[in-house]
């Protein structure tokens, strides 16, 4: 579960600190009081975007962080997965914002955005104001459906997008392939002009390379020659001061020293030693001298071979290997086209094959679907009636696309009716604001079941339900805390008064600074809350009774 969230320099927050608890945590407070701040702070921390405003004016940086306690091991082993490993079961979730640039951590390791919201997956759900309206969507509501069916399809939709891919590929191929017969002719006659060209050069791999070597040493052999034969001077020339005949004359007076001391014999033999090193360096020297020399031919030809090469690079690659890598591709082309027709047969062969192993997986996708979405259409009937839908019909039909693609033939759509008698409709030709709202806490629901997703944040999820409806969204979301940790912000009393941890978000101004802030009620604190919300500007002790009431029997029905 969300154990902490700190967040820093971020709008109107300047630093606050909050624990949250299991069951079920409200967030309530004025309009304007920053409740949507709180929650775009979590969405920061969880890779959500951001521009340099959020920063709180003055500030050089922003900083969230969330810190999750886990015991589900299946959680646990998805972040392994993951590599991502709880230290003393704790994993935290960090994000720095500077302008123009963020940094992400887990567990004080630098991650990047994807891994961040990969986890981010695992650990927690968030249901923003405006996402029941996505529900209107057939690509999302197919969406849903994969990710309750994910455990069951994960395998066969990967064995369908390899398939998928490989049959786009051959059908392009084969598209490609009906071509007309002069075209073909044209292509024959270019794919032999290129093949013969590349042939005819004879290249070698690394041929380049070692060519673009020798140029160079050819080009700067003469400041090259220059400076051994300076340094040959001074080594071992025959002008009488070099070093070589120096350290011969010092060789002849220490010969004599040496026959009378020990020590002067120990420094002869020293000595004779770099004389000997010298000698072979200069032989050395002056071998590395004369394979300087080239005569003009060498240099003409080596410069020649080199332009052909590089000419042939500008048309057929950036090295030698890349040229020859070239001239086999083609070479295999040349061959399809000198027997066209036994490779169209084959292509055909091909493209049949892969259609008919595709056809086959999409079928056996579609067959998890359905069962898949048998389960999901009874588990969101049963939620949509404890969410007051008394009358309640919900389906998933199923159609076939004329197209394969890359998640198979479905094509899925959610339908409802909502009074007795009338026909189940598309969502988006029936169902309201306040409707489309409960009806996504009731797949919220579902979902987390499914996935063992411990923390749900609903934002607003009562809008547009008031009354009875309201109360019953209270009871669902109490129900639901039973199980999960669940962070909702909102407005009604209803669903407030069932708070297990109650949470008053506040705007205050000092010295003309204004700062948002959060602070847990205590039970007395929360009626005056619920008051508040009840009462509005004024609450009289008659508000205040009611507010007593409508807590004592929201934990009644708790």
């Amino acid at each position: 579960m969300l154990q902490s969230l700190h967040v820093k320099n971020l709008a109107l927050i300047e630093e606050i600190e909050v624990d949250f608890g299991q069951g079920l945590n409200i967030l309530t407070g004025e309009t304007g009081a920053g409740k949507s701040i709180i929650l775009g702070s979590v969405n920061l921390a969880l890779g959500g975007r951001y521009t340099k405003d959020i920063l709180r004016k003055g500030a050089k940086y922003g900083f969230v962080e969330l810190t999750f306690s886990l015991e589900n091991k299946k959680q646990i082993r998805k972040l392994e997965e993951l590599d991502i490993f709880p230290e003393d079961g704790m994993v935290v979730l960090n994000r720095r914002l500077m302008e123009g640039r963020s940094v992400s951590k887990i567990n004080g390791e630098t991650v990047s955005m994807a891994q961040l919201k990969e986890a981010a997956g695992i650990l927690i759900d968030i249901h923003g104001q405006h996402e029941h309206q996505s529900l209107l969507y057939k690509k999302h509501q197919m969406e849903i459906l994969d990710a309750f069916s994910r455990e069951y399809i994960q395998e066969m939709l990967e064995k369908v997008r390899e398939a998928f891919e490989t049959y786009k590929r051959l059908k392009n191929e084969w598209k490609l392939a009906n071509t007309e017969e002069s075209e073909r002719a044209k292509e024959t006659d270019f794919l032999e002009f290129e093949i013969q060209e590349i042939e005819s050069a004879g290249l070698k791999e690394g041929e380049d390379e070692v060519l673009e070597a020798e140029y160079r040493r050819m080009v700067n052999a003469r400041k090259i020659v220059e400076n051994i034969g300076e340094a040959y001077a001074y080594t071992g020339g025959s002008g009488g001061s070099d070093a070589s005949e120096s350290i011969s004359r010092a060789i002849r007076c220490l010969s004599d020293a040496a026959q009378y001391d020990e020590e002067a014999q120990v420094l002869y033999g020293q000595l004779a030693e770099i004389d000997a090193l010298l000698n072979d360096f200069n032989r050395d020297l002056a071998d590395y001298s004369a394979s300087m020399e080239f005569s003009e031919e060498e240099f003409y030809q080596t410069e020649e071979r080199l332009n052909e090469i590089n000419r042939l690079k500008t048309k057929y690659g950036n090295s030698v290997a890349d040229i020859l890598a070239y001239l086999e591709e083609k070479r295999e082309r040349l061959c399809v086209l000198k027997d066209y027709d036994t490779y169209l047969e084959s292509l055909k062969q091909r493209l049949s094959e892969t259609e008919r192993i595709l056809a086959r997986y999409c079928r056996e996708l579609s067959s998890i679907r359905k069962e898949q979405g048998r389960i999901l259409t009874e588990s969101i009937c049963n939620g949509l009636k404890d969410l007051n839908f008394m009358d309640v019909k919900f389906e998933i039909r199923f159609e076939e696309l004329a197209e394969y693609t890359a998640r198979g033939k479905d094509d899925v759509e959610f339908l409802i009716s909502m009074n007795p008698g009338e026909p189940v409709k598309p969502l988006a030709e029936v169902a309201s604001g306040g409707e489309l709202s409960r009806i996504m806490l009731a797949i919220k629901a579902v979902m987390a079941d499914r996935d063992e997703i411990e923390t749900l944040i609903f934002d607003e999820i009562d809008v547009g339900i008031s009354g009875r409806t309201a109360q019953k969204v209270s009871e669902k979301m109490a129900l639901i805390g039973r199980t999960h940790q669940v962070i909702c912000i909102t407005h009604l009393a209803q669903i407030a008064a069932m708070a297990d941890r109650h949470y008053a978000i506040e705007k205050t101004v000092d010295d003309g600074v204004t700062r948002t802030g959060i602070r847990e009620l205590s039970e007395e604190e929360s009626v005056g809350e619920l008051a508040r919300i009840l009462g509005g500007a004024q609450i009289t002790e008659t508000v205040l009774n009611s507010a007593r009431e409508m807590k004592k029997l929201a934990q009644n029905t708790k």
